[in-house]
């Protein structure tokens, strides 16, 4: 009897211990690929960009010429039918756009080039459509699919806007990506598969004859700044900097470089050097921290809601090198009743006399 219990306890311990081993090395394997590499060890370098731009026929072929780009995809996105078909798309009843979708090693190829690329292969002015192909359906959009690619994407179609390359309005949308599907294998390198029938479509669909007079000799201008590396601003910038632009870090009150600072001049974002504030919109807050009424440039900030530390607030970032610079609040001083309460540590300040020398010689004229 005493044997028969033994073997018993035996049996379940080893059935258990079994159970266990298959359940804890199961999730391991669960979690590799089919090639058997670990997902967290994939290429973090390889992402993922999706543009809408009429027929994608004909917008898989400057992507696909790119160095740095690995697979460009046909499908559907945008709209609320799960696994649509060409014909129910093509149909305009579905919500969803012909699109592709470009998988890139963003160490080869920027997002900012392909966004190059898009504008220069689409017509951004058409709300209709896109050349020959009419409806929602063959529009222009890009769909971002994280805040970075959205906030390249809107500085990338004002830039677009500012160059006066186009003489009606930019309308392509900017929309947050959701879901992709893969278009009929049919559509895939249809230009490769039937390139005399792809041939005969463009050219009869008037894109590159209106490329060709769009483009000729002209470019979008450049803002002139990107962003270094994640390595490269550890190097360039103190602790405190990186922190605050990088970690939405906060330096310490009344301990920091220009809050009791009243200089005439200018303060520039710490990375790009983009002009932030002025010294004639700048106030003692009481705060301990360098305060303003209002941007000097507008344009070159950005407000964001923060929802951080259980409360709501506004909070400040710089456009080109979207720096973490402060927040703003509505208890400043009239006119504008804002305080634009800033971290020293995301800025350059500029004195007045150095405004020539470092560029910014038509902001002398705020000092006269």
């Amino acid at each position: 009897m005493p044997g028969r219990i033994l073997r018993y306890v035996m049996r379940n311990f080893i059935l258990t211990a079994t159970v266990l081993f298959s359940i804890s090395f199961g999730c391991s394997n669960a979690e590799r690929t089919a090639g058997g590499t670990p997902m967290g060890t994939q290429d973090k370098k390889l992402q993922t960009a999706t543009f809408a731009g009429g027929c994608f026929w004909c917008m898989e072929p400057p992507f696909e010429k790119l160095d740095g780009v690995t697979d460009v995809i046909s499908g559907y996105t945008g709209g609320k039918k799960a696994n649509p078909t060409y014909e129910e798309v093509s149909s305009g009843t579905t919500g969803h756009y012909e699109a592709i979708q470009v998988t890139y090693d963003s160490a080869k190829v920027s997002y900012e080039e392909l966004l190059d690329v898009f504008w220069k292969n689409i017509d951004p002015t058409d709300a209709g459509g896109s050349f020959a192909d009419r409806g929602q359906q063959y529009g222009s959009a890009i769909f971002f699919h994280n805040d970075e690619q959205k906030r390249l994407a809107e500085l990338s179609k004002e830039r677009l806007e500012k160059s006066e390359v186009f003489d009606k309005p930019i309308v392509t949308k900017i929309i947050k990506f959701e879901t992709f599907y893969k278009a009929e294998d049919y559509h895939q390198d249809y230009y490769k598969k039937n390139s005399i029938r792809y041939k005969s479509y463009r050219a009869g669909s008037g894109r590159d004859r209106f490329l060709d007079k769009i483009w000729k000799d002209k470019e979008i201008k450049k803002s002139g700044f990107n962003k270094p590396t994640d390595e490269e601003l550890r190097k360039r910038l103190t602790p405190i900097q990186y922190e605050v632009t990088q970690k939405n870090g906060t330096e310490p009150a009344f301990r920091n470089e220009y809050a009791d600072n009243h200089r005439k001049g200018i303060y520039v974002d710490i990375v790009s050097g983009e002009p932030l504030f002025g010294s004639a919109d700048k106030y003692d807050s009481g705060t301990g921290w360098p305060s303003f009424t209002k941007p000097l440039e507008s344009g070159n900030i950005v407000e964001k809601e923060d929802r951080s530390f259980f409360t709501t607030r506004t909070e400040v970032r710089s456009k080109l090198a979207d720096s973490h610079l402060g927040h703003v609040f509505n208890d400043g001083p009239k006119p504008t009743g804002l305080r634009y309460c800033m971290n020293s540590a995301a800025l350059r300040f500029i004195p007045e006399e150095d405004l020539e020398n470092e560029g910014d010689g038509k902001y002398k004229a705020l000092f006269k």
